[in-house]
């Protein structure tokens, strides 16, 4: 038996968010789609499911044209079975539908949900291949200090995160 491993970037634009997980069903794809404009509505995104088993294609939706490109695009790239992809529009964050995300019930795990760039570490088998993990963001350069704590809490202030 053999493994090869492949790093496997997200490609997208710097400021979209992105959830990145895995689930179980074909059903997946209505039931993301389901959730997201139950949860935002108005939300724009782009979702890709990879289906596992018959056909094993990219399964799609989603209510932007761009986003359900780019949310093809890198499921395909990615092909690990039941793997999802979901890019949220501009304005629109995990923070606001993660929970729910996590609540459809085909939803398995969260591997990230950021904007960071992310790299996906890619196993790959005779069988198939699955995410191991992903590297989100930047290697940790230290720790913050009173003048970082102040400005972490009034920077989700200005924002409106806290009050």
């Amino acid at each position: 038996m053999s493994l090869t491993l492949e790093v496997v970037p997200i490609e997208k634009p710097e400021s979209l968010n992105f959830i990145l997980g895995q689930s179980h069903f074909i059903k997946t794809v209505e039931d993301l789609h389901e959730a997201l404009v139950t949860a935002v509505p108005g939300i724009k995104f782009g979702l890709a499911f990879c289906e596992a088993s018959g056909k094993s294609l990219v399964r799609w939706s989603g209510t932007d044209e761009a986003l359900i490109e780019l949310a093809r695009q890198n499921a395909l790239a990615l092909s690990a079975g039941h793997t999802f992809i979901v890019f949220l529009g501009e304005g629109f964050y995990p923070i606001n539908v993660l929970n729910t995300v996590k609540m459809v019930p085909e939803v398995a795990r969260i591997f990230c949900a950021t904007a960071n760039p992310t790299q996906v570490i890619v196993a790959e088998t005779e069988q198939g291949r699955g995410i191991l993990g992903v590297i989100d963001g930047e290697l940790t350069k230290g720790i913050e200090g009173e003048e970082d704590i102040a400005w972490r809490k009034g920077f989700l202030r200005m924002i409106g995160y806290k009050l």
